[in-house]
This record gives C-alpha cells, sequence and structure tokens, in this order.
C-alpha cells in the first residue's frame, strides 16, 4: 500500500523518434520539407558551449513541430539557413527562455515574427520554479533530466544521451506551450504573456559597453589608476588570445587571478611566474603575453577612470543621505508595487522591474499623477499592462511620501 503522503514517482519523458543529427546538405533540405509539412508552432532550442568556447555561436539546433517530428541541426556543418528561414517565417516558435537562445539563432539567419516563451509563461502563471525540467513536471507529470545543460556541445560526435537531452527539450514544448495557454487565458492573462513574449522578442540588443574589462569579477577591489590599468591590459590580452584560439577566456586565466596581479603587480616575468593567486591552464605557458599586458600597464599614460560616469541611480541604501525626499518616494513605492504582485500571482520584477521603479522614484515627474507615472514609466520601457497596473499605486505612493514629515521613519498608510 502506497503512503499518501509519498511523493508520485514521475514517468521519466523518452524521445519520439531515433535521435540523428542533420549534418549534410541533403539532409537538410529534407528537414526543410518535414518542417514545411508539418502543422501549427515549431519548437525551437539551441546548444551552445558557453564556459568552453569563446563564440556563443549554436552547435546544434533541435525542432519539433507536429507532423515533422524531431530534427537535430548541426549548425556549423549546414552553413546557410535560409530555406529554413523561408518555412519558419511567420509562424510561431515555441521556446523556452526565449532571451537566451535568441542571439545565436538570428546568427545564422533564424530570426522569429512571434514567439511563445515557456518559461516566461510560467513566471507569468505564479510558479515557484520556471526551469524547463521543474515546469513539465508540474504540467505534464514527466521527469525530465537536465544533466547535460552545461556540456561542451561543440564536441563531436555528440554522445548519443546527449542528443536524447536535446531532443527532449524540444518534443514536450508544445504541450507545455498549449498548457500554459490554457492556464493563461484562465487566469486573465493570455494578453499580458502576448506583450510580454513581443517585448523579448523585440528586445535591442544589448550594446558591448564601452570598457568591457570593467566586468572583471573583483575588478571593484582594484585601487588605484595604475592598477586599474594593468587590470585593462590584462583583460585585453587575455580576450584577444581567447578569440584567437576560440576558448572561454575564463578557461585560460581566471578573472580572480587576473585581479589578484592587478592589486599586487609583479616586479619581473619570473615574479608573476611564481604567483600562486595567478592560475589558469595557460598562466604559465603563455606568460610572456601575461608580463607584456602587465609591462604595458605600468608603461602607459592612457590611465582609466577611477570612477566610471553612469546615468543609474545611486544605490538606494545611499538615497536617504543624498536625497532624502526620493528615499521616501521608493519606500512607499515598493510595498505598493509588491502589493498588485501579490494579488496577480506574479513575481514583483516581472509586473516591473527593480531599475524602473528605482528611475521613476529618483526622478519622478514634476506633478506625480496617474498620467504623469505613466507617461514616465512609458519612456523607461515599461509594457502597457505593466502601466495600467501599477502607476495609480504609484502616483498615490508618491504623494503620500510627500506628506511624510522629514523626520518620520513611517509613512502613512
Amino acid at each position: 500500500m502506497t503512503d499518501a503522503s509519498e511523493e508520485p514517482v514521475l514517468r521519466d519523458a523518452a524521445p519520439v523518434d531515433p535521435v540523428e543529427v542533420v549534418d549534410t546538405r541533403e539532409g537538410y533540405r529534407d528537414a526543410v520539407r518535414r518542417i514545411r509539412e508539418g502543422q501549427g508552432p515549431i519548437a525551437v532550442d539551441a546548444e551552445r558551449a558557453s564556459g568552453f568556447r569563446y563564440s556563443q555561436r549554436a552547435y546544434l539546433i533541435q525542432l519539433f513541430r507536429r507532423g515533422s517530428g524531431t530534427i537535430l541541426l548541426d549548425p556549423p556543418a549546414i552553413g546557410d539557413f535560409a530555406e529554413l528561414a523561408d518555412v519558419m517565417a511567420g509562424e510561431e516558435w515555441v521556446l523556452h527562455a526565449a532571451s537566451q537562445d535568441l542571439a545565436c539563432l538570428r546568427e545564422v539567419g533564424l530570426d522569429p515574427d512571434r514567439i511563445f516563451d515557456t518559461e516566461l509563461g510560467a513566471r507569468l502563471l505564479g510558479f515557484d520554479r520556471v526551469g524547463l525540467g521543474p515546469v513539465v513536471e508540474q504540467l505534464l507529470g514527466l521527469h525530465l533530466a537536465k544533466e547535460h545543460s552545461a556540456a561542451d556541445w561543440s564536441t563531436r560526435p555528440l554522445p548519443t544521451s546527449w542528443l536524447v537531452y536535446a531532443a527532449l527539450d524540444v518534443e514536450l514544448l508544445l504541450d507545455v506551450r498549449d498548457r500554459e495557454a490554457e492556464l493563461l487565458e484562465e487566469a486573465g492573462k493570455a494578453d499580458i504573456a502576448q506583450q510580454e513574449f513581443e517585448a523579448v522578442r523585440l528586445k535591442e540588443v544589448r550594446q558591448a559597453p564601452a570598457e568591457p574589462w570593467r566586468r572583471l569579477s573583483g575588478v571593484h577591489a582594484v585601487r588605484g589608476a595604475r592598477n586599474l590599468a594593468i587590470a585593462r591590459e590584462l583583460w585585453q590580452a587575455r580576450d584577444e588570445y581567447a578569440r584567437a584560439v576560440d576558448s572561454a577566456p575564463g578557461r585560460l586565466v581566471p578573472d580572480a587571478s587576473l585581479v589578484a596581479v592587478a592589486r599586487t603587480p609583479p616586479a619581473s616575468k619570473r615574479e608573476l611566474a611564481s604567483m600562486r593567486s595567478f592560475s589558469g591552464r595557460a598562466s604559465r605557458p603563455e606568460i610572456d603575453r601575461w608580463w607584456a599586458a602587465v609591462e604595458t600597464g605600468l608603461a602607459t599614460e592612457d590611465l582609466p577612470t577611477t570612477r566610471v560616469p553612469s546615468d543609474a541611480p545611486p544605490p538606494p541604501r545611499a538615497w536617504a543621505d543624498r536625497d532624502p525626499e526620493a528615499d521616501r518616494r521608493l519606500k512607499a513605492a515598493r510595498p505598493a508595487v509588491a502589493a498588485i504582485a501579490e494579488a496577480l500571482h506574479l513575481p514583483t520584477e516581472n509586473l516591473l522591474t527593480p531599475d524602473t521603479l528605482r528611475r521613476v522614484a529618483w526622478e519622478p515627474p514634476a506633478d506625480p499623477t496617474a498620467d504623469a507615472v505613466a507617461a514616465a514609466l512609458t519612456a523607461l520601457g515599461a509594457r502597457p499592462w505593466q502601466i495600467e497596473a501599477t502607476a495609480a499605486a504609484i502616483a498615490d505612493a508618491f504623494v503620500r511620501a510627500a506628506q511624510t514629515p522629514a523626520d518620520s521613519e513611517d509613512l502613512p498608510s
């Protein structure tokens, strides 16, 4: 007899068709035909080699369509995807966490006209866990193994177990999409979901920062312009080498090693080579490269600024001292937005991003009416449904904050 308190045993998901990779033009043309002859939305996924390769290109593209079956494509071997793009044009693409895959799909000429994002759909439905595995369990009652998500997909030939994993990533997506669509409709969130899906599809590619080396993990601990110059030169030397050998930069020399050298610059190449904190598979074999970067940083007159100008508001912890009125506005608006998110069964960040709320609180409209706040939120990129849900509450919070005495710690309810 089964204990009623025990968790139900989930059936393991298994691929519908034998898993084979299409890596010839002839096979590719047959795949295009199969997609053309299928019906309905097309499930799409892509696998990269993040953490292993320098590029973010797709090393495997998976497709599934009812009536077409599962298709696994090898982009480096196939090359041109123009015929597939034509067949998929105008169709709904179903992806899980679309923002992670759209860039590498567009790199090979595959660009959707409309999407359904099952991860975002799960967020809008208030799911506690939104990874594909948990969503499949919750909606379909199947166990989906995810042990190969961080694999090196540039490996050739790809192991069969990896291909099974890749096939299941798309074979279950259409059933997940259909169930989520039903639940979104029942919750009155179908229009919200479409706005969010379209926002993901149309989101502009983030421009590379003017000084990408400042994204070194731990660089905030480097003090002084000269030491920052060394950090910059080391980052640039590593980036150039990583690009040349198509390797993830951190696999050559970790960020922590570059920062350690920049914080306490060695006096010689021998001292650099003897630093225990300077590790990585390319740290000693390429020691001349790294020492040249250190010397350049020590000698350059092109010193970086120690502080980077930004149009972002300061950290909220500093608001009470720098702008007490803005601090009161933010403290009044946060719980108001959180209450709306709770009522809608949404994560607060999906209702309105923390950055958007901070910006409108730091630089509010001169007359904080609901219409004025709505206009400010629009300028900051909020979607219509987000504005409709939050503008009046934020405006009311700003008015209450303005009425709060400067020496009061509490805001009127």
